[in-house]
């Protein structure tokens, strides 16, 4: 995947170098805080890290915002694991980052760019993301388990 110029956004640095992601923190938030990928190992953390374009927010050092989009480049995307730290929510992270995600080179030919959430809809709608146009041709293999065995 191509570059992405930093941002900075009423002082939050936000940055696609994987050299600044804080693993141990996105890995804390992932397992310990988030609904859809509870007790997930460091370890598939890491793998999904290295094999997706990742997307951080930082106050100073400290990483308060993250998400991924593993990507074809070109017919398909999906956009999971993002958050933004309970402790710095009600600033406008989420869509500071959503506009950095959305404004990233690589994603702006994409085909079918897809998302599952359970609580932000009405964000992600605001970049043009709607439900399924033919839900009746997706499909999925799901195993709740496989991340925390």
């Amino acid at each position: 995947m191509g570059g992405h110029e930093d941002r900075m956004v009423d002082g939050i640095l936000f940055s696609c170098d994987r050299a600044r992601l804080d693993v141990a923190a996105i890995h804390e938030f992932l397992s310990r805080d988030s609904y859809w990928v509870p007790g997930i190992h460091r370890n598939l953390v890491e793998r999904s890290i290295a094999n997706s374009t990742c997307f951080g927010a930082y106050d100073g050092t400290r990483q308060v915002a993250f998400a991924r989009v593993v990507t074809d480049g070109v017919g398909f995307a999906y956009l999971c694991d993002v958050f933004v730290l309970p402790d710095v929510r009600g600033r406008g992270l989420s869509k500071h980052l959503m506009d950095y995600v959305m404004a990233h080179p690589d994603l702006q030919r994409i085909r079918r760019f897809v998302l599952a959430t359970r609580d932000a809809h009405e964000l992600y709608a605001k970049y043009g993301f709607t439900p399924l146009t033919h839900p009746h041709r997706f499909m999925e293999r799901y195993d709740p388990d496989a991340l925390s065995r």
